[in-house]
C-alpha cells in the first residue's frame, strides 16, 4: 500500500466510486455501496459509470448521484475524462476505483480527490495514493474485491468480512404496465436468459432452452425469454411456435428487465449480467456454468441453484470453446434443469 498518509474521513464522507463496465459487475458493486452505507450511514455516494448503467444504479437506494462517462471500448477518451474531472473537483473526500486499468483512475486524480483507493495495476502509482495489493487467494471473488476496497487494508487480510447481497428496488407500476404491453398471462412465470455478452462458451445450447421451455409450458408455466437486441434471434429460436412462450428480447429497457425478472417465480440463465439482476430482485436462480466458474462470480443470493458439470476442461474462461465441443454445457441436460425447477416449485409452494 502507498506510504502516503490517508486523510481522515468525517462521519458523513463524500465518496466517489469509479464503477465497472459490465451489467453483472455493476450489480455486484452494490455490495460495496451497502458496505459503505453500513460504515457511514450519512455518506454521499457518487458513481462514475457508463450511461447504460444508470437505470441499474437508479434502483440502488445507496447511490446519491451518477456521473455518466461514455467512452468506447479501447478508447482513451481524454477530453471526456478531463471534463468530468473538472465537474467533480472539490466535491469528494475519497475515491474508490473498481477497474484495474490505468485510465479508470484518471478522473479521481484529475479531480484532485484527496484519498484515491484501488488495487495496484497498470503502473497507477502516481494516480492512486491508497494502493492495495490484490491477494487473489484471499479475494477469490469479484464481489470480495469490490467490498475490500471499502474496508481498511487490515480488515481484508484474512478475507473474513461480510458480503452484503445486492438488492435492487422494483417498480410495481412499471411491472404492471409491462405485463399489459407485452401480453403476459397470469401463469407462474419462468424467465430464460440465453445470452452471455462474454461469448458462446458461456451459452447453454438454444435447443436445450427450447426443450426446457416446452416441458415447462406443459407443467403450467409461462416462459419469458429476456435479453437485449443481440439476443432477438436466440429468443425466437426458443419461442417460435410455442404457446405461452414470449420472446421479449430487444423489447425492453434494462430497468424493465429488473421489473420483469422480479415478476418471475424462477429463472434459468447463463452466467450473465441478467443472472445477477435476477438474484438482486430475489427471484430463484438456476445458474448454468460451463467455461466460467461458479466459485468466482456466483449469483449473490440464498435463492440459487448452481448447475455445473466441472469437467476436466472447465473452467477455461475462454470466449469460444478451445476444444470445439462445449461439452461443459452440451452435456448439461434440460431434464436435469427441469427437475430442479419443479423441485423448487414444490419448495416455494410449501414456503
Amino acid at each position: 500500500m502507498s506510504q502516503a498518509a490517508k486523510p481522515a474521513l468525517t462521519s458523513a464522507p463524500r465518496i466517489l466510486v469509479v464503477g465497472p463496465s459490465w451489467v453483472g459487475d455493476m450489480v455486484m458493486a452494490q455490495s460495496l455501496f451497502l458496505t459503505l452505507k453500513q460504515r457511514w450511514p450519512e455518506s454521499h455516494i457518487g458513481v462514475v459509470a457508463p450511461g447504460w448503467s444508470q437505470p441499474i444504479l437508479e434502483r440502488m437506494e445507496e447511490v446519491s448521484e451518477v456521473f455518466g462517462l461514455d467512452v468506447g471500448h479501447g478508447e482513451f477518451g481524454w477530453s471526456a475524462r478531463r471534463q468530468l474531472a473538472q465537474q467533480l473537483r472539490g466535491r469528494f473526500d475519497r475515491a474508490i476505483v473498481l477497474p484495474r486499468s490505468w485510465k479508470s483512475a484518471l478522473v479521481p486524480f484529475l479531480a484532485r480527490v484527496p484519498q484515491r483507493t484501488g488495487f495496484t495495476g497498470e503502473q497507477r502509482y502516481g494516480l492512486l495514493n491508497d494502493r492495495r495489493r490484490l491477494d487473489k487467494a484471499v479475494l477469490d471473488q469479484t464481489v470480495k474485491r469490490f467490498v475490500a476496497l471499502g474496508l481498511d487494508a487490515t480488515e481484508v487480510r484474512q478475507g473474513d468480512f461480510p458480503i452484503p447481497h445486492p438488492r435492487l428496488r422494483v417498480d410495481a407500476d412499471n411491472q404492471a404496465a409491462l405485463r399489459s404491453r407485452l401480453g403476459l398471462s397470469a401463469r407462474p412465470a419462468i424467465g430464460m436468459m440465453p445470452g452471455a455478452e462474454y461469448g458462446p462458451a458461456k451459452q447453454w445450447p438454444l435447443g436445450h432452452f427450447r426443450e426446457l421451455a416446452e416441458r415447462l409450458v406443459a407443467e403450467g408455466f409461462e416462459v419469458r425469454v429476456l435479453g437485449g437486441a443481440k439476443d432477438v434471434a436466440a429468443g425466437e429460436a426458443i419461442a417460435s411456435g410455442l404457446e405461452h412462450v414470449h420472446n421479449v428480447c430487444g423489447q425492453t429497457r434494462l430497468a424493465d428487465a429488473v421489473d420483469l425478472l422480479a415478476d418471475c417465480r424462477q429463472v434459468v440463465t447463463n452466467d450473465s449480467g441478467l443472472m445477477h439482476v435476477a438474484a438482486a430482485v430475489g427471484t430463484r436462480v438456476h445458474a448454468l456454468y460451463g467455461s466460467s466458474s461458479p466459485a468466482y462470480t456466483p449469483p449473490l443470493t440464498s435463492q440459487a441453484e448452481i448447475h455445473y458439470l466441472a469437467l476436466e476442461c472447465s473452467p477455461c474462461f475462454e470466449r469460444v470453446c478451445p476444444l470445439g465441443h462445449t461439452n461443459c454445457l452440451v452435456q448439461l441436460s434440460p431434464q436435469r434443469v427441469l427437475a430442479a425447477v419443479l423441485n423448487a416449485r414444490s419448495v416455494i409452494a410449501k414456503g
